[in-house]
């Protein structure tokens, strides 16, 4: 690997762990995913905790966590016993796919509240029902396009990439 490519990896792998702490999950978490977005092939835990320089045993919960959440898979190697890891394909709509359902809670949550004013009458302070009811179109909007954003991304799939500006 070139001494350019190296530090793209390297940089890359670090941009990526302060893009996942920035959302609030841990940067090595981040580190983890941008490396295996970088990697053509999949990784053993050993592999991974020796490229970004930090013990197995935190590597083995993150990757256990990314892997329940969609975002990489374990892969068998032919020839190795250890668990193997790679991004899971549409790793990018997997991940948003999964930020949109959390945001499907807020609605939810929204309308249990709003639910449990109807029911309370009066009894419930009017600036109470004000919030609940901005939560419910805020996030009622969002789920819209949210899923708008899905479909045509499902519907993307496949096109050549689009030219960017330089």
């Amino acid at each position: 690997m070139s001494d350019k490519t190296a530090k793209m990896k390297r940089d890359f792998i670090e941009d990526f762990g302060s893009a996942y702490k920035a959302f609030g999950l841990s940067r090595l978490m981040g580190h983890i995913v941008g490396l295996l977005l970088f990697e053509e092939g999949p990784l053993s835990l050993d592999e991974i905790a020796e490229k970004l320089h930090v013990s197995k045993g935190p590597v083995s919960q993150i990757t256990r966590k990314l892997s329940d959440n969609g975002l990489i898979r374990k892969v068998w190697v032919p020839g190795s016993r250890r668990d193997h890891y790679q991004a899971e394909d549409e790793i990018f709509g997997r991940a948003f796919s999964r930020q949109a359902e959390l945001f499907s809670q807020n609605l939810k949550l929204a309308t249990r509240y709003l639910d449990r004013c109807d029911r309370a009458g009066g009894d419930v302070p009017e600036h109470f029902r004000e919030r609940a009811e901005e939560m419910f179109r805020f996030y009622s909007l969002m789920q819209k396009h949210f899923e708008a954003f899905l479909a045509e991304w499902g519907e993307d799939e496949g096109r050549p990439a689009v030219e960017r500006e330089a």
